[in-house]
């Protein structure tokens, strides 16, 4: 299954599987579990999950219970979006990596630039001060690359002028219609992955949409379709369900979009 096991390169020689399996909204307990053992067990070796998602035990466990071995699979968290100071960061990277039990975090990500409770206001020198703490991370290997989500080109420049280590990923919300076309462009100019969550636009993207007529020509569902618009952009697709039948479709991306249906996708306005 060469899309879950063809990688990106981030951080200089880190090899990041081009699908990841995402974990936002998915509860603590069996069915964290259980979606990330079928995903596994899919062939994804990607896990995406965050200290805010609270399912970081139920994940480190599907993973460590699925015997295969920890090299082969990629696990992400992520800081909580309200901490933005020093002593908070080090703290929640500690809790993730207990909760988690599985050792060295692959990409541990700022979740966000603001406070959820705060959105657009400026927090550039927590951010700061908390990306010295990243860097202080990835340079003692305790995390094998370290990025941002949901940071805008603004948020991006304003970080990396005033540190040392450039994000090796942005993890946004990226989908048909959304393509966030200024940050995205930002980022790969500069070789930082563009990781796409929300591919499927939560589920707006689905049977009965705008993908339709592309997927019944190209002989894939809308959903396949609109994953695999992702790749064919160089863009990260954390694609997520708790539907056996779900994650292991959205994993079969083995194809390409012709010329016509790239045109007719990026016509898409939301």
């Amino acid at each position: 299954m060469p899309a879950l096991t063809d990688t990106f390169t981030i951080a200089g020689d880190v090899a990041i599987p081009r699908i990841g399996f995402g974990t936002w909204q998915i509860p603590d307990g069996p069915e964290a579990y259980d979606s990330v053992r079928t995903a596994l067990d899919a062939g994804y070796r990607h896990i995406d999950t965050a200290l805010a998602y609270g399912n970081e035990a139920s994940v480190g466990r599907a993973v460590r219970d699925s015997g295969i071995d920890r090299g082969e699979i990629f696990i992400t968290t992520k800081l909580p979006a309200e901490i933005k100071d020093a002593a908070g960061a080090r703290r929640a990277f500690e809790t993730s990596q207990q909760g988690l039990d599985l050792g060295v975090v692959d990409l541990y990500l700022i979740h966000a630039p603001w406070p959820w409770n705060a959105i657009g206001t400026d927090h550039t020198a927590g951010n700061i001060e908390v990306w010295r703490v990243f860097e202080e991370l990835f340079a003692a290997g305790r995390t094998r690359s370290i990025g941002v989500s949901n940071f805008s080109v603004d948020d991006l420049e304003k970080l990396t002028a005033a540190t040392d280590v450039v994000p090796h990923a942005n993890q946004i919300r990226w989908f048909v219609g959304n393509t966030q076309h200024d940050v995205t462009a930002w980022c790969q100019e500069r070789g930082v992955l563009v990781e796409g969550y929300s591919p499927l636009a939560t589920g707006r993207l689905l049977e009965g949409g705008a993908l339709d007529g592309i997927a019944k020509r190209v002989g894939h569902t809308p959903a396949q379709v609109a994953i695999r618009y992702l790749l064919e952009k160089g863009v990260l697709p954390l694609p997520k369900s708790v539907t056996p039948k779900r994650i292991a479709e959205n994993a079969q991306v083995d194809f390409a979009l012709d010329s016509e249906a790239i045109a007719a996708l990026d016509a898409i306005t939301e």
